[in-house]
C-alpha cells in the first residue's frame, strides 16, 4: 500500500510565511539556536510537532547556520503519538531527509498520569537526543499550550508563570527551546488541514478529560466575555511570567 506523505515546505502560501515569520521571530528573540550543530525534535506526528518539523526544516541555513536536523518519536500504547503510523512518519522524514529515531515508552494504564507519563516521555527523548549529539530539543509547545500552563499554575499553585521560551535542563544536560511559541493553534490547525497533516495522534485515555484539555474550555468560555483574553495573557506570561524554572 503507498502511503500518501503530505510535505509542507516553501514557496508557502500567506499562512504558512505568516507561521514561518512567527518561528523566526522566536528563534532569534531568544537565541534558539545558537551554538546548534545538532538540533532534535520530539515527533509525537500530530499537527504541532509536524508543523514545527517542516518549519525548522524550511529554515534550515535560511537565515540562521545550517543544522544538523533529527526527529525523535516515543511510541508506545499510551504515548501522546499512538495513533500515528510510524511508517508514516518514516515516509515524511526520508522525504525530508531528516534522521528519525524510535524508542518505545513502557508506560501502563495501571499507573498511567498524565505528569509521570511526560517525565517518563521526556527522560527518554533527552536520552536519545543526547546519543545523536543534539543537546537542544524542540518541542512544538505554540502560543496556547503556554497559556493554559499559565493559567494552570496561577489557579494551582499561584504562580503565574507559562511556558518558558528557551530552558536548559540541568538534570538532564539538554537545552528545551519552543519555536512556535508565538504562533496560534488555530493558525497550526489550518496549516496542517491545508497540507493535509491534521490527524488525531493522542488516543491516551487520561488526557481526554486531563486538567489541561479542561483549562482549555476555561479559557474558550473567559474569552466569550474578553475577546482579547488568550491574546492578553500570552503577552503578559512572556512579559511578567515567573522565570523560576530558570533556577537551577
Amino acid at each position: 500500500m503507498t502511503i500518501q506523505v503530505p510535505i509542507a515546505k516553501p514557496p508557502f502560501t500567506s499562512l504558512g510565511k505568516k507561521l514561518e515569520s512567527s518561528l523566526r521571530k522566536a528563534l532569534y528573540e531568544f537565541e534558539m539556536l545558537k551554538d546548534v550543530e545538532n538540533l532534535a525534535v520530539a515527533l509525537s506526528g500530530g499537527k504541532d510537532s509536524l508543523t514545527l518539523l517542516f518549519l525548522l526544516h524550511a529554515i534550515n541555513g535560511r537565515g540562521f547556520p545550517k543544522f544538523n536536523l533529527h526527529a525523535i518519536h516515543v511510541s508506545g500504547a499510551y504515548t501522546c503519538g499512538a495513533g500515528i503510523d510510524q511508517n508514516f512518519l518514516k515516509a515524511i522524514c526520508n522525504r525530508l531527509e531528516v534522521s528519525l529515531v524510535i524508542k518505545e515508552s513502557k508506560q501502563n494504564l495501571e499507573d498511567l498520569e498524565c505528569y509521570s507519563c511526560s517525565r517518563k516521555r521526556r527522560k527518554i527523548l533527552f536520552d536519545t537526543a543526547k546519543e545523536l549529539g543534539a543537546s537542544t530539543v524542540a518541542f512544538g509547545h505554540h502560543r496556547d499550550d503556554s497559556i493554559q500552563t499559565l493559567m494552570m499554575n496561577l489557579l494551582h499553585k499561584g504562580e503565574f508563570a507559562g511556558n518558558l521560551a528557551k530552558i536548559g535542563m540541568k538534570d538532564y544536560g539538554v537545552t528545551i527551546i519552543r519555536p512556535l511559541i508565538f504562533v496560534k493553534e488555530e493558525d497550526i490547525v489550518s496549516f496542517a488541514k491545508m497540507h493535509h497533516f491534521l490527524r488525531i495522534s493522542c488516543q491516551c485515555p487520561v488526557g481526554q478529560n486531563s486538567m489541561r484539555k479542561q483549562t482549555a474550555k476555561l479559557l474558550n468560555e473567559i474569552e466569550d466575555v474578553f475577546p482579547h483574553a488568550k491574546e492578553n495573557l500570552a503577552r503578559a506570561g512572556l512579559l511578567y511570567g515567573s522565570n523560576k524554572a530558570l533556577t537551577p
